[in-house]
């Protein structure tokens, strides 16, 4: 399971023209799951992300997470971030989750997510829809965060 974050000023995700969700300050997260992704990488990636320090303390330095500043999440599922890009210019997905799997993996991520901060604090993107993203990327601050599964 992938996990690209980036600090945010303010993030919405729209479908067909309608803002369907939105986030003050905090974290986008585009959340990519992979073929041999289980529950325990949701459960591995979801505390990451969460208490990853990427938000400046009084001396500026990256020693904050999202739950230090009480800030928000906004959750979109990313299924090109589980692309085999080894070889070649166009990107394989056979390294991609099932879309069913990746559905519920992608909402127990969700689900994780809004007990640990709270309902109003994470917006999310809507599961295999043609959604727009826009941010005000805050620094810039990106990150790949990732939680391997264990191949069978």
């Amino acid at each position: 399971m992938k996990g690209l974050i980036q600090r945010v000023t303010q993030a919405s995700v729209s479908v067909d023209g309608e803002r369907i969700s939105e986030i003050p300050a905090g974290l986008l997260l585009l959340l990519g799951v992979e073929r041999n992704d289980g529950l325990g990488q949701v459960d591995v990636l979801c505390k990451k992300i969460l208490s990853y320090r990427v938000f400046p303390d009084e001396q500026g330095r990256m020693n904050r997470s999202l739950r230090d500043i009480g800030g928000s999440l906004l959750v979109v599922p990313q299924f090109t971030l589980a692309a085999d890009t080894g070889s070649g210019t166009r990107p394989g997905f056979s390294t991609a989750a099932e879309p069913a799997r990746a559905r519920e993996l992608y909402s127990r991520f969700v689900s994780l997510a809004r007990e640990a901060l709270g309902r109003d604090r994470v917006g999310e993107g809507r599961f295999g829809a043609d959604m727009q993203v826009s941010l005000i990327n805050d620094g810039p601050v990106t990150f790949m965060l990732d939680a391997p599964a264990v191949s069978k």
